[in-house]
């Protein structure tokens, strides 16, 4: 059946084909601004200003929403979340909908006033970035001078109050070497995971490119230390490691499970995404919780239809055994790289377009040091 064709019904969705599943995760990005300024940021081009910004009470019947819909997972990002004055609120009226509440931070903003109100609002779970192993690397990347410092301070806090941890190292050409000293640090943190993840080369991250593309001998390093590391029995560490999607011979799907399958993200206006890249698809019309219920846009909206299933899939992808497992790969890498995001995802051996990720490989592995451009946050 054409994506397009999947019904819904004029109520939002009650009788709607059993063979789109719920999602099970919200990411909500609740600003754009950032106190941060990454080359690798992952916020789109064309950021969201303060004033754009939703107000709380539409935030919480967004939540409630979601729960109804099934999601189970929330996770609360920006830029920097903690730059909402309404934090707390927002997680109280997350687990009032009965969401588990995770909250992905860079730290600067969280005090121990801050942290006792968000625990106290039902925090479940933190996830703190990384940028460097010591302050002077973590401070040139993040563009924040006292950022590391101030980063252990919230770690210590965390602990402190018994919170569920996780690590987010981002990882690149000029950090990707202090590898094992980032998983070191996730355990003396008291962190219960580390995710480790490289950068991928789509939104802001493809202007700092050349700067930030880690070599091949740097890649399967990294592997290897994984690799170890994960199979020590003595290792309570939860290790996720997400490679760089250049060096792979097969993409991996969007999302894990193919577009709009597991999840939605949310912009800070509103704006309904199957990812948190897919703002750089110009020739979508992403709807808006403002003007659309969430069960009607997750099934029944043109955007969130537009790459289920595999009726829009150009060969080789459709006759590809591996189409089940991969789902054609990352819409945004194949807009970005050969300005269709139909196209088979460049990454995969198979496809007419691969000569440009080996350029682009090429490229990485005789070029010397480069400057970034560090990214400014909205107003």
């Amino acid at each position: 059946m054409s994506p397009t064709s999947w019904p819904i019904s004029p109520n939002g969705g009650s009788s709607i084909l059993s063979d789109i599943p719920a999602p099970f995760a919200l990411l909500a990005e609740l600003t754009h601004r950032c106190p941060l300024s990454c080359p690798y940021c992952s916020n789109p081009l064309e950021m969201v200003r303060g004033a754009q910004e939703l107000p709380t009470e539409i935030w919480a019947d967004v939540f409630a929403q979601a729960a109804s819909l099934g999601v189970l997972q929330l996770h609360l990002s920006g830029g920097e979340p903690a730059a909402r004055r309404d934090l707390p609120e927002l997680v109280a009226a997350a687990r009032a909908a009965g969401l588990y509440v995770n909250l992905i931070t860079s730290g600067i903003g969280l005090t121990p006033a801050r942290l006792d109100a968000l625990e106290a609002a039902g925090l479940d779970h933190v996830q703190l970035s990384l940028q460097g192993v010591n302050a002077q690397s973590a401070d040139k990347i993040g563009g924040y001078k006292g950022g590391f410092e101030r980063k252990m301070s919230v770690a210590g806090l965390i602990a402190e109050r018994g919170l569920a941890l996780t690590i987010n190292a981002v990882m690149h050409r000029t950090n990707l070497d202090d590898l094992p000293r980032m998983i070191e640090m996730a355990r003396e943190l008291g962190a219960r995971r580390i995710e480790i993840a490289c950068v991928q080369f789509y939104g802001w991250a493809l202007k700092n490119r050349a700067a930030l593309q880690p070599s091949r001998a740097q890649v399967d390093q990294a592997k290897a230390i994984v690799a170890a590391a994960r199979a020590d029995p003595a290792e309570r560490l939860v290790i996720d490691f997400v490679p760089p999607d250049y060096y792979a011979d097969y993409p991996k799907a969007c999302m894990g499970g193919g577009w709009g399958s597991t999840g939605l993200n949310i912009a800070p206006d509103g704006t309904v995404l199957p990812c948190h890249a897919a703002q750089t698809m110009t020739h979508l019309q992403f709807p808006n919780v403002q003007t659309m219920p969430l069960r009607e846009i997750w099934y029944g909206s043109a955007a969130f239809n537009a790459y289920r299933g595999d009726d829009w899939m150009p060969e080789p992808c459709r006759s590809c055994p591996r189409k089940a497992v991969d789902h054609g790969g990352c819409r945004c890498q194949a807009l970005a790289l050969t300005g269709d995001a139909a196209a088979t995802d460049p990454v995969c051996r198979k496809s007419p377009d691969r000569a440009k990720v080996d350029a682009l490989l090429a490229e990485g592995e005789s070029a010397t040091e480069a400057e970034w451009t560090y990214r400014m946050s909205p107003v």
